[in-house]
This record gives C-alpha cells, sequence and structure tokens, in this order.
C-alpha cells in the first residue's frame, strides 16, 4: 500500500511538472514567436481552461497522496535512529570505579 502510494505521489508530481510547463505564461505572445505555441496545437483553441482543469486535478491529487503519506508514515512509532538501535542491542558495560 505505502509503495502504490510513493509511485503515484511521484506520478503525479511528474505530471503536474509537464502540465504546469505546457501553460503558457503572461507573455504568450512574445513566446510564440520562439516556437512556444506547440500547447495550441495539441489541445485545441480551449487550451488554457483543458490545462487549468488537469492541473487542479493534479494538484488535488498530489496533495491527497501527500497527506496519506504522511498519516502512514506517522503510524509507525519509531523512529530510525530506534530501529537501529534496537538491531545493534550492543551490551554497555557500567562499569564502578
Amino acid at each position: 500500500m505505502y509503495t502504490l502510494l510513493i509511485i503515484l505521489h511521484i506520478v503525479f508530481a511528474l505530471f503536474l511538472i509537464v502540465v504546469v510547463l505546457l501553460q503558457s505564461g503572461k507573455g504568450a505572445a512574445t513566446a510564440n514567436i520562439f516556437g512556444g505555441g506547440g500547447a495550441e496545437n495539441v489541445f485545441g483553441a480551449q487550451t488554457s481552461v483543458v490545462l487549468n482543469k488537469i492541473t487542479t486535478i493534479l494538484a488535488a491529487g498530489f496533495i491527497i497522496t501527500s497527506l496519506l503519506l504522511a498519516m502512514l508514515s506517522s503510524k509507525s512509532s519509531s523512529s530510525i535512529i530506534e530501529k537501529e538501535l534496537k538491531k545493534s542491542k550492543a551490551p554497555i558495560s557500567q562499569e564502578k570505579k
């Protein structure tokens, strides 16, 4: 379950990065001069509407997976240091002087 959530979280993150980079900024007119208008060819005339909806869905999925991963990782009561100390269990000598 935890591994599946991590994979899903990474997928959401990568797709979110791609979709945000596809969106045109405020200087879209100058970006088209240098070949930045490729997104309109892929999604049609309503590019900004489609990309905004996709961004909203991906961001919601990213936040939900983030919260689920945080809740699952907080359920383990011991820290990594405590786990390593339990593994080593080196005897500690207590000498009285």
